[in-house]
């Protein structure tokens, strides 16, 4: 169930109902709660102008057909959490994992991944992951050029 708060601050998503909502602010979960709810035509017409991508309005009109835009529009809204959880793992992380695969990587492998140049991999093998990480780099010539994997760490 996705409840909206309505804040001076714009809108916020919950996941439930919370069980208090502080002065000013209005909780609505459907589109007849919206209607309902105590907001000016004035506060209704900032809420759309806030709105990402939207043309924005000079004037209110009728309440009800602006809140028949209103609405779908906050619908469409992203899920911050979702954004949250679908964010891509950094490029290290990527990295890291390549060279932890059975088959390791090559340079010009890393590159292509990262968009990275030839120099700045080799800087990130030698400064991040060998320095600063402390992982164990071993590298093997094979048919396919030079191949990194991470090792299993010095016992020194």
């Amino acid at each position: 169930m996705r409840i909206y708060i309505i804040g001076n601050d714009g809108i916020r998503l919950c996941r439930e109902v919370p069980a208090t909502v502080n002065d000013g602010e209005v909780a609505v979960a459907s589109k007849a709660e919206l209607q309902a709810a105590p907001l000016s035509g004035k506060r209704l017409l900032a809420l759309w102008n806030a709105l990402p991508g939207v043309e924005r309005r000079r004037t209110v009109g009728d309440r009800g057909a602006l809140i028949d835009r209103l609405w779908p529009a906050i619908e469409a809204l992203p899920d911050p959490e979702l954004e949250r959880d679908a964010k891509r793992p950094s490029k290290q992380h990527e990295v890291i994992a390549m060279l932890r695969r059975a088959e390791g990587a090559t340079v010009d492998e890393v590159a292509r991944a990262t968009g990275w140049q030839r120099h700045t991999v080799r800087g990130v093998f030698s400064g991040t992951l060998k320095k600063k990480l402390g992982l164990t780099l071993a590298s093997a010539k094979e048919e396919r050029g030079r191949v990194y994997r991470i090792g299993e760490p010095s016992s020194a």
